[in-house]
């Protein structure tokens, strides 16, 4: 087991999920509760991440971080070095491949608020966001717990961003994935069974943990 991998894909998971909740969740209220024209276009940039295949978004998000692009160089005048094969590039990357499974769940859960609750909210004096932290927020636990279960293990699976961002530099950029891979191609197919396995085992813990939370929910609800 590569225990560097490990801890780097952990703290770019916990990294990640964190990220996505401080921009998914303001996104997901506004695309809850607007119904101006361009909704429709801001959903399908925030998904599209779902339909693209990652080395693609690798590709471009690996031009835009490079030392070609005025984006770039100003990034790495600031940190003192460039975004792509770093851990911080790791983390763009990843907040944006990992995008549409924070969004999409809190964006469905403050929907299925009933309406009446938000209504009445305002009618008291809430504004935007006292009734998002006080209302939604509350009861909406259940899409909270589902995004960032999902931004998690999405994140601790992720292969093809990673590894066109990053690259293969260990204790840098090498994530489990990627030594999986590194493993496989030096047929060290017990090494790799033992990763693999740990990410298998990652995954169904926090499907239960997922599962297991929305069990408790309908408990307490009948």
């Amino acid at each position: 087991m590569d225990l560097q991998a490990l801890g780097l894909t952990l703290r770019l998971a916990a990294t990640t999920t964190v990220v996505l909740f401080a921009l998914g969740i303001p996104l997901a209220y506004w695309l809850a509760s607007t119904r101006t024209r361009v909704r429709p276009l801001v959903e399908a940039i925030t998904t599209l991440p779902i339909l693209l295949p990652p080395t693609v978004l690798g590709f471009y998000l690996l031009i835009l971080l490079g030392p070609r692009t005025a984006f770039g160089r100003v990034t790495a005048h600031l940190l003192g070095h460039p975004l792509a094969f770093s851990f911080s590039g790791l983390v763009v990357g990843s907040v944006l491949y990992s995008l549409p499974f924070a969004v999409q769940p809190l964006a469905a859960g403050f929907r299925s608020v009933d309406t009446a609750l938000l209504e009445q909210a305002r009618l008291l004096g809430a504004g935007r966001f006292r009734t998002l932290t006080s209302v939604l927020l509350p009861l909406s636990t259940h899409s909270l717990v589902a995004a960032a279960a999902l931004c998690f293990t999405h994140t601790v699976g992720e292969f093809g961003v990673v590894l066109m961002i990053g690259g293969d530099i260990p204790g840098a950029t090498r994530t489990l994935s990627i030594a999986i891979y590194d493993q496989v191609q030096e047929f060290s197919y017990a090494a790799a069974n033992r990763t693999s396995l740990v990410l298998i085992g990652v995954a169904v813990l926090a499907l239960v943990l997922l599962y297991a939370h929305r069990s408790t929910e309908e408990a307490s609800r009948g």
